[in-house]
């Protein structure tokens, strides 16, 4: 979701727009994988600095940063151009998440998709002190005629922290609202107005199809899965001056326009589909065409993944281990791993009561 970049996102448009990523070590060539057994894969977070971000991310992830800029995001799960995650530790520490993809995908993500042997997902989490702008992000459709290795962004939220009386998210038009209503709005800077506003709760759990217009509030801490894209239109940007350029950000009237689409009225946080099996509870929170989130709750060892499936899980609160193949694994608050194809399921074993989310790829 949330690139914050410019139309196309390239690097130099980037650091214009004072988003920048913390740059990424040079690594050797990477071990044949067909001598190296696959494991639970854990990546570098790769920071970004931006002017409405906070300064929480990189103790949440177990991180540190060597400076004092605010950090609106940590991508975690990356194969966007520019931006591509390393894997942390083990055998393959160094490997480029697209470097094990190019030797041998169905390793890695069994029988779903790589677009243009791309991963299909980008995970991250996102720190708001202030308010991101208002925007909006193409579909497939609308994203490939920008080129080649350019995707549309469906995306989907969990809340993981904020505050009750300040933080808002923005999701979907306003009851009634048309596109002139829109446009007169932007016109007269009063767009906060036509879209539908809320006050979010803790483990809410936002699904943002492409074209739906969007913004995050001030004091929120999210968790965000998305496609693989960093094509992001800014439409608003509460007529506020970059402190370093002492300009107001680019936006992208007319190209956000052309993506937006104003048959969608308001987003509701999603109403999740909740079981409880043997300790664990289960909550379906997304099924789309991009891809799967659950969250799974327990204080008892549970399994996670699934036979010949990639999955990738995240820990959001609580901490503990996880055990695949006779071998253990730290999984602490901030925490994600790659569950590649090869490995399918893993046991999560918890030290105190654990949450986890549990990202999918749909089969081809």
């Amino acid at each position: 979701m949330y690139g914050e970049g410019n139309v196309e996102s390239t690097a130099a448009q980037r650091d214009q727009d004072a988003t920048t990523r913390t740059p990424l070590p040079a690594v050797g060539r990477m071990p044949r994988m067909t001598r190296i057994p696959l494991y639970p894969l854990r990546f570098d977070p790769i920071f970004t600095t931006n002017l409405w971000g906070g300064r929480r991310l990189p103790a949440y992830l177990n991180r540190t940063v060597a400076h004092d800029d605010p950090v609106g995001e940590a991508w975690v799960l990356s194969d966007v151009d520019g931006s591509l995650s390393r894997v942390a530790d083990g055998p393959l520490a160094g490997a480029t998440l697209r470097e094990l993809l190019a030797h041998d995908p169905s390793r890695i993500v069994g029988a779903a998709k790589t677009p243009q042997g791309r991963f299909p997902l980008l995970l991250k989490f996102l720190d708001a002190r202030q308010e991101l702008s208002v925007q909006v992000h193409p579909n497939d459709t609308q994203a490939a005629l920008l080129g080649p290795g350019k995707f549309g962004k469906t995306e989907a939220w969990v809340v993981l922290d904020r505050d009750a009386a300040t933080s808002r998210l923005y999701a979907g038009f306003a009851e009634g609202v048309s596109a002139a209503d829109f446009r007169a709005a932007l016109a007269s800077k009063t767009t906060p107005r036509t879209l539908h506003g809320f006050t979010p709760n803790p483990g809410d759990c936002v699904f943002l199809e492409a074209g739906t217009v969007h913004a995050i509030g001030s004091n929120l801490l999210l968790f965000e899965v998305q496609q693989t894209s960093d094509i992001t239109y800014r439409l608003y940007d509460w007529d506020r001056v970059d402190a370093k350029t002492k300009l107001p950000r680019q936006l992208h009237i007319n190209e956000g326009l052309a993506c937006a689409d104003f048959q969608r009225g308001p987003c509701y946080p999603v109403g999740p589909a909740v079981a409880v099996r043997d300790g664990v509870r289960h909550e379906g929170l997304v099924t789309c065409d991009y891809f799967t989130l659950e969250r799974l709750t327990s204080a008892v060892p549970f399994r996670v993944g699934s036979p010949t499936q990639c999955r990738a899980v995240v820990c959001v609160s609580g901490s503990g281990e996880l055990e695949c193949a006779g071998s253990r694994y730290p999984l602490r608050t901030g925490d994600v791993y790659l569950l590649p194809a090869e490995l399918g399921t893993a046991m999560v074993l918890p030290a105190t009561q654990l949450t986890l989310l549990e990202c999918g790829l749909p089969s081809e």
